[in-house]
């Protein structure tokens, strides 16, 4: 990498120009945290500025498009070059802070509070469902399964019986009418 002196997205974010996705995200979120005019101890005259440079180079080396023109433009190049790791010549037992590389993914993360609730009220709902409806069934027992037909009033029996009598053709002068 040809050394330069203006300050590159790389140098202001502490970052390598190999640095991965995540790395370069990484780098932001710390640097955005230390100097956010809201949440700094810095003066705001040198926290605003530090914090717009830091977002132009994190919207610069997050799209990787704009990554690899900018890599051209300070003659920075991917292809071809194979680069060591930047952990070449650290010892294998470290003793950093594994929590911040555990998740990789920005999709594989803890839930969060609301989320574990949320999921601990749908089993609680569950769990209720499945043992009211065992409760029924056994309170119920075989009289849930059974029909209850109804018997009918003599009154209604009559007039079944009435209407199931066979009709018989009327005569009226002596022609018959069905």
């Amino acid at each position: 990498m040809p050394q330069s002196s203006k300050l590159t997205y790389y140098s202001l974010l502490g970052l390598h120009p190999s640095a991965s996705v995540i790395d370069i995200r990484r780098a932001y979120r710390q640097l955005s945290k230390r100097y956010h005019p809201d949440t700094t101890d810095l003066p705001t005259a040198i926290a605003t500025p530090k914090f717009q440079q830091i977002n132009e180079a994190y919207a610069t080396l997050s799209h990787p498009e704009r990554r690899l023109s900018y890599d051209l433009k300070i003659g920075y190049s991917r292809f071809g070059v194979i680069q060591p790791p930047p952990d070449l010549n650290h010892p294998v037992s470290r003793s950093d802070d594994l929590s911040k590389s555990a998740y990789l993914d920005a999709s594989d993360r803890p839930l969060s509070s609301g989320e574990i609730f949320a999921l601990f009220m749908l089993v609680l709902t569950f769990v209720g469902c499945l043992l009211l409806a065992v409760a029924i069934g056994l309170t119920r027992g075989e009289a849930a399964f059974q029909t209850h037909l109804l018997q009918p009033t003599p009154s209604v029996q009559q007039h079944i019986i009435h209407v199931s009598q066979p009709i018989t053709p009327m005569v009226i002068n002596n022609k018959k009418i069905s």
